[in-house]
Formats: C-alpha cells, structure tokens, sequence
C-alpha cells in the first residue's frame, strides 16, 4: 500500500473535501480545526477539542506535576470524568474506539500545556490498544467489570515466568511504568516458556491491581510528572486468556473475536512507537509559540537588538524550529496513516513499511528536541528559569526521546537494513 506524499501533505493542511481555513495559522501544524468528513475524523475533532478544554487546567497543575513527580489526582480525575482515558476502549464497553491519529492529536494537544500528563494519557490509552487485541474473555475482566479501568503496562520482556496449568506464574520488576500511579491494572512483557523452562515467545500479561506493587523508583530530570516508576510483580498468576503472544502480534494475528474493529488489527510495533510522538509534537508547538510571542519584549544581549525580532540571525532560528517542527508532523501524520489505513482496509503493513513508520516516529522526536534546542537558545538564558515552561518541554523533550522504542540510532538501522533488504531474521529486531 502506497500513499502519495501530496495526498498526505493535503490532509495534513485542509482535509479531504474541505476547503483550507481563510487565514493561515502557522502555528497549528495541521491540527484539525475546522469541519471534517471523512470517517472518525468528526469523533478525532470532538476529542482534540476537549482536550484543548483543558489547556488552562494542565498549565495551571504542570509545575506541581514536576516537582511532585505525579499528575494531580483532581487532573486526572476531571480527564476521566471527559472520557481522555477511554480514547482506545472498544464501543461495547462505552469507549470511543478512535484511532492511532486521534491518540497523537489528543497527546500533542495537551502536551501544549503539560508533557507529563499527555504522556500519561498516551500510555495509558496506548495499553487500552493492547487490551482490545485480547480474547473477549481478558477484555471483559478489564472493561466489561469496569467500563471506566485504565491499564497501564511495560511491554519490555523482562521477569521471570513458569509454566503452570491455565497459564504461568511471574515475578519480576518492571521500569519504567507509566501511568502506574493512576491504574487499575497493568500489562507487563515477560517470557513465554515451555515445560523446560526453555522461552519460546514473548507474551505480555494482564494483573489486577491487588497483585502488583508499584515502587518509587521516578527520579528523573524530565517527564517527572509521568510517575513512571517500576512495577513489582512476586509470582503472581496470569491465565492464558489475559496474554497476548508477541510473535502472533507482530505478524497481525490478534486473539480478539471482533475482527471488523479496526483499531485493534493495527500494525502492533509500529503503532505503539508511533505513539509516543503527540506529546513531542505538542511540545514543540507550545515552545515556538511561547517564544515567538515574546520576541517582541526581549533583547538580545550585548547588541544594537533591544526586541528580538528584528534579528536576522533570530529570524533564521525561528524560522529553522519551525521547520524542523513541520518535518516532525509531515513524518508522524504519514506514518499514522499508513497505520490507520491499513487497519482500515484489514491489511498488515509490509516490513519495510514498518520499519520506516519507526524511523518515522524516531526522527519526529529528534526534529522535535533538535527544534527546542533552537528555541531554548534562540529564547535566551532566561529559558532557564524555573519559571519558564520551554526549560521543562526541553527537559520533557529529551526523556521522552530516549525512550527504549524509539533509540534513534537503533531505528536507521533497522530501516537501512530493511531498504537494503537483509532478511528479518538478520536485522537487529524482530519487534515489528
């Protein structure tokens, strides 16, 4: 499946059989802000704008989110209470059943105002993905108990497991869980092994809150707020029903019984790496506006510049951030829809293809924390102030790109060995 980059570009600006808004706002980056016709996007439009419904709320919190190392309860619960946390919930149990798009418009949209909350939401909704391509059986005992329970995970295999009959007993520790403040249940990455004891797949596991301990582990420089502390688990039981195989799920093959719903046959890498973005592109957005709209008050040190703006060498910076912030969007809205159509159409993304969306997801995060290096430096030292939001995107910023799915480096490996074509087997990963 192919998709022309002018067809992308198109949607990105103005949206299938719309006309573009009659003022240009730079600064929008294509977040959908007008009325829309194809399928999902009117649901994607209601969701984006109740997100930004919380922009003064999340501003007003994200400084006691830093320095707490957790979302404030009263945030959480008022972004439960508008259905943020049920964005990837299958419809039989009340959620919106969105797609990989709406989660990256929502995350970017509240990472505007804080980073650390739009990641706890990302994670947590991106868990809910992963829920939804259980059997019926494992899903029922999350959401069809509580309609309103939210999963947090790790899907890193790590702990230690035995077959035993029904499923396997596990234990282990799980870094770093994010969202695991503010969850009922966790899905944790761990090996599936035979009666040998010998591992044959990776499974990730389904744990109800009373059989796991979260540990205090979050102390960190950026994404603070996101809580993401280890999850403890001490040979616990988890049944065949609650595990999702990991080499059926990299090849598109799902346990879920509810084949026509599309959200949950999604390329199963590439859209939880994918993912991970919203919240770089939100942030990269906040910090070129926020600096461009000072520009006209603040100086420029030790020159003939008393406003910023009228520096040509200012000029050139912006103009290079924001640059580099369009790149991040042109590459993770291709990427989303590539992932959305293909699930859309009940196919499963060649692996070239997935292993581009994950060098397209890496290299958004480093346009994004190479923009803000810009701006934080275009802005002055006073970017540095404990006051100033950029110095806590840029901190946020940085964290986030190093989480263990993107690791740029490892990504153009794997993409370069793909468009080279070395046989999976001899790349670096099979995760895809």
């Amino acid at each position: 499946m192919s998709i022309a980059v002018s067809d992308v570009y198109q949607s990105m600006t103005v949206g299938a059989g719309t006309q573009p808004p009659a003022e240009f706002d730079p600064f929008t980056f294509g977040v959908p802000a007008y009325p829309a016709t194809r399928e999902g996007e009117e649901k994607r439009n209601q969701l984006v704008a109740t997100a930004a419904s919380f922009k003064e709320l999340l501003a007003q919190n994200a400084a006691e989110a830093d320095r707490t190392r957790r979302v404030p309860q009263h945030v959480i619960d008022a972004l439960a209470d508008a259905g943020l946390f049920k964005i990837t919930v299958p419809r039989r149990y009340g959620g919106h059943q969105a797609d990989v798009r709406t989660i990256i418009d929502v995350a970017s949209t509240l990472a505007e105002s804080c980073g650390s909350t739009a990641w706890v939401v990302t994670l947590i909704n991106t868990v809910a993905i992963a829920v939804g391509m259980l059997g019926e059986q494992g899903q029922n005992e999350v959401f069809g108990a509580d309609p309103e329970a939210r999963v947090a995970g790790v899907f890193s295999p790590r702990g230690e497991s035995r077959r035993t009959e029904g499923g396997f007993r596990v234990s282990g520790q799980w870094f770093y869980g994010s969202g695991s403040l503010h969850a009922d249940w966790v899905m944790v990455g761990f090996p599936l092994v035979d009666e040998k004891g010998d591992t044959v797949d990776f499974g990730l596991g389904l744990i109800p809150h009373a059989d796991y301990e979260v540990k205090d582990t979050w102390f960190v420089v950026g994404m603070r707020g996101s809580g993401s502390n280890a999850i403890v688990v001490d040979d616990v039981f988890i049944p065949d029903h609650r595990i999702l195989p990991v080499s059926g799920a990299i090849n598109g093959r799902f346990p879920t019984e509810f084949k026509d719903e599309t959200l949950y046959r999604s390329a199963f890498h590439p859209a939880f790496t994918l993912v991970l973005t919203g919240a770089q592109l939100g942030m990269g957005r906040a910090a070129l506006k926020h600096v461009v709209e000072l520009a006209d008050k603040r100086t420029i040190a030790n020159t003939i510049y008393t406003r910023q703006r009228e520096s040509v060498g200012f000029q050139l910076q912006i103009a290079d951030a924001a640059a580099l912030i369009d790149t991040a969007h042109l590459h993770v809205y291709r990427a989303a829809t590539d992932i959305d159509e293909a699930a859309r159409l009940g196919e499963y993304p060649s692996y070239p293809m997935r292993a581009r969306i994950r060098s397209d997801a890496a290299r958004a995060a480093t346009c994004i924390k190479d923009a803000l290096d810009l701006l934080i430096t275009a802005h002055g030292a006073g970017s540095f102030a404990e006051s100033s939001p950029i110095q806590r995107m840029w901190r946020d910023s940085n964290i986030a790109l190093r989480h263990g799915t993107l690791v740029p480096p490892a990504t153009r490996e794997i993409y370069g060995k793909a468009l080279l074509g070395f046989p999976v087997e001899e790349n670096i990963t099979k995760l895809l």
